[in-house]
């Protein structure tokens, strides 16, 4: 039975036609790969093998330059290690504030809510002292923020500039574009602005408070709040002396001295402009209070009390924080305040 089956096949197998391959083989592609290889070990070039681990001030610099990667998880967590060493080393910094604010601050317009939260504790972690010759270029990016699309947006740049009129009010309201703009930017978002160009039925814009509790409402509190505190920092002067005829007593026999020194920090006469371009009113720098008011009382005054008399009205929580405004109104103008109404 076995020797017959194992005969039949072979017979079969004869009469079977082979299939012939015609044509030429396939081209192989041109990123092709020959994997056929077998190898025990895999070499990579460039390869350093070291004992000792990456010092503080490295890994520092690297988080820093991660801060501004595509992952938005990699951009949170580079912040966060960025904001622990900065704490465990506040007057031994791995680098730099001049090196640190110009990779981090672009994070102000971070679609992320989780990096911004983060970046406002990063900064809120940075050396005050250090701050204050960075400001003008920080403004740029809050006032980008502040007039943001995105309302979670205008509403943590709003954080950082609470941040900087508590870190550096004086240096934010008189570097150049800090006082005009920014209030401008204040009145946009609060929609405060008068139309001015002629033919506009309409002087001002309708402006929507929202339900008591609100998020509108809740975020409509908090521009009034940061919006006095800006204007007392621009209606206060940075020398300011609360009793001048004490100051000149210790100072004997010089009488005003003060007013014979010059200023403190870098670059005394950058207000004059004299070999830059000329700028206009909103851009211009303001490095005093008087000079601050009576560029407050030409351009917005009269629009920011018809605005606080429209919020006071609203009562609540709005209210309140509409007549710490107008408090800070009439104790900053002063001689300078006008009748509004």
């Amino acid at each position: 039975m076995g020797s017959s089956a194992k005969k039949k096949r072979e017979k079969k197998a004869d009469f079977q036609k082979t299939k012939l391959k015609v044509g030429k083989t396939k081209a192989k592609a041109a990123n092709f790969t020959d994997t056929s290889f077998k190898a025990k070990s895999i070499v990579l070039n460039q390869q350093s093998l070291s004992t000792a681990a990456p010092s503080i001030d490295q890994q520092f610099a690297h988080q820093l330059s991660l801060a501004s990667s595509k992952t938005d998880s990699q951009r949170r967590d580079a912040i966060n290690y960025l904001t622990n060493t900065i704490t465990e080393r506040p007057n031994n910094l791995p680098l730099p504030v001049a090196t640190i604010l110009p990779k981090i601050q672009p994070l102000i317009l971070d679609a992320s809510n989780s990096v911004r939260a983060a970046l406002t504790k990063l900064l809120r972690a940075l050396p005050p002292a250090h701050v204050a010759t960075h400001v003008d270029h920080m403004l740029l990016y809050v006032r980008a923020g502040m007039t943001h699309l995105a309302a979670e947006i205008r509403n943590s740049s709003l954080d950082v500039l609470e941040w900087l009129l508590q870190t550096a009010g004086q240096e934010l309201v008189s570097c150049a574009g800090g006082w005009l703009k920014t209030l401008h930017c204040f009145l946009t978002l609060l929609g405060w602005h008068s139309a001015t160009q002629p033919g506009n039925w309409s002087s001002e814009r309708a402006v929507s408070f929202g339900k008591p509790g609100s998020a509108a409402s809740k975020l409509l509190i908090k521009q009034l709040n940061i919006l006095t505190m800006f204007l007392r920092a621009g209606f206060t002067d940075a020398d300011a002396s609360g009793n001048p005829a004490a100051a000149n007593a210790s100072c004997f026999p010089l009488c005003s001295a003060e007013h014979q020194l010059l200023y403190a920090r870098s670059n005394p006469f950058r207000g004059l402009n004299l070999f830059g371009a000329p700028k206009d009113a909103e851009n211009a720098m303001y490095d005093d209070a008087e000079a601050r008011k009576r560029a407050f009382d030409d351009a917005t005054v009269r629009t920011v009390a018809r605005g606080v008399s429209a919020a006071k009205k609203e009562g609540g929580e709005i209210g309140r924080a509409a007549s710490g405004l107008e408090k800070a109104l009439l104790d900053g103008m002063g001689e300078f305040h006008r009748d509004t109404e």
